[in-house]
């Protein structure tokens, strides 16, 4: 057994630590979209040589630095404690991010943001395995819940600051690394470090995901998380370049993505209680179905501009927490000793969806089709999600007690 090293907050103590994880999700928010709002400079400019297939390049090879720290944390987090994983992968991030303004070219530009995406990639997984230990069990899925808000806040504040420094996108990069060198002295002086009692038993293996009637179940799950990880990164990249292809100015671009992050922080929220009351597996299902409408609608030239932001606004409470869904999905199709696994798994499969899709639109920009064709893109990857969750049971037979809310 490994003991507990030091007592964790309870009740309001708990109140920074839990912001402190918020503030490092938002981090991970200012990642997802950072990108997205200075390509259409950069490619315009052609500054540091960049075009449609260098944007396609570094867009690709950031999101595998992310996959890839996101894999490999969790054991360096259980050796040598999470709080000093988070205090060294938030400083990393930040310095590689702040770099990135002194670039001097497309390729160094690239290699920080790899090294950026190596350090953010830990972080998430490693704030959600903190929080879960920091709340009792019964509110674990809630606050964990709550946190995740901090992704999309963090994206909205980065388009709204875009906004205004546009088309200097290198003072966007020094002001996300100096948010993030700001939090880490915060992070090494208010999160106490502490890990629960764990078992020392065989940890469970991916052959039971694949198991007698598992076998389907984690080929849905694992397709449906690709899918909806597709359209969280390829909107969130891509998005503003195809509003601008589809003849909206500069500034409706970045404002469509605020409002694309606005509207998934309130379907994070709206997801989990309309999921408590139809169940998870059907909500997920017509939120992928309301997501692929919504994305074939943006297709078509709105005139409106109201309406334009409006729909944009409502495929984005649809799209994110039609993810955020297929992972509370899982937890109730598997029983509790792999439960961890099958979540892991899933996210890991969901990072090559999350690769592909910035690549495949950022292809279509090379072409000079992706509007309206990377729009018909996102309706499939949705459409497909529908059909992944179609062929799994609404519940797995001996899969354990109802999990926690989803918010």
């Amino acid at each position: 057994m490994v003991s507990t090293t030091s007592p964790l907050p309870t009740g309001r103590a708990a109140l920074w630590p839990l912001l402190l994880c918020w503030a490092i999700v938002a981090l991970d928010g200012f990642d997802l979209v950072v990108l997205g709002t200075v390509i259409p400079t950069l490619l315009s400019t052609k500054e540091l040589g960049f075009d449609p297939s260098a944007a396609t390049a570094v867009a690709t090879a950031g999101l595998a630095g992310v996959g890839i720290g996101a894999l490999t944390v969790g054991p360096l987090a259980d050796r040598y404690g999470r709080r000093l994983c988070l205090v060294l992968c938030v400083a990393v991030f930040s310095a590689f991010t702040l770099a990135i303004a002194v670039a001097p070219n497309v390729f160094v530009f690239g290699l920080f943001r790899v090294l950026a995406g190596l350090a953010l990639g830990a972080c998430l997984p490693v704030v959600i395995a903190y929080v879960t230990d920091l709340m009792p069990s019964q509110r674990a899925g809630k606050a964990t819940t709550l946190t995740m808000t901090g992704y999309h806040a963090g994206a909205v504040l980065t388009a709204v600051i875009a906004i205004a420094v546009i088309p200097d996108w290198r003072l966007l990069f020094v002001i996300g690394g100096v948010a993030g060198l700001v939090t880490v002295p915060l992070i090494r002086l208010a999160l106490p470090e502490a890990r629960r009692e764990r078992s020392a038993a065989p940890r469970p293996t991916v052959r039971r995901l694949v198991e007698g009637r598992y076998l389907v179940i984690s080929i849905g799950v694992w397709v449906a998380s690709f899918m909806g990880l597709m359209l969280v990164y390829g909107l969130n990249t891509w998005l503003p370049q195809l509003m601008r292809d589809a003849g909206y100015g500069s500034t409706d671009a970045l404002g469509l993505l605020l409002t694309l992050n606005a509207g998934a922080v309130v379907g994070l929220v709206l997801a989990g209680i309309v999921a408590d009351r139809a169940g998870t597996k059907r909500v997920a299902m017509a939120w992928f179905v309301l997501a692929a409408a919504l994305l074939a609608i943006l297709s078509i030239r709105l005139e409106a501009v109201t309406m334009v932001y409006a729909t944009v606004f409502v495929t984005g409470v649809f799209v994110f927490s039609a993810q955020v869904l297929v992972y509370a999905f899982i937890t109730q199709l598997y029983p509790q000793e792999v439960r961890g696994t099958a979540l892991g798994f899933a996210a890991g499969i969901g990072r090559l969806g999350a690769i592909l899709g910035p690549a495949v639109t950022g292809a279509l920009v090379s072409l000079d089709i992706a509007y309206p064709g990377g729009f018909y893109v996102f309706a499939a990857a949705a459409l497909l999600g529908v059909c992944a969750l179609s062929v799994i049971p609404a519940r797995a037979p001996g899969a354990g007690a109802e999990p926690a809310p989803v918010a």
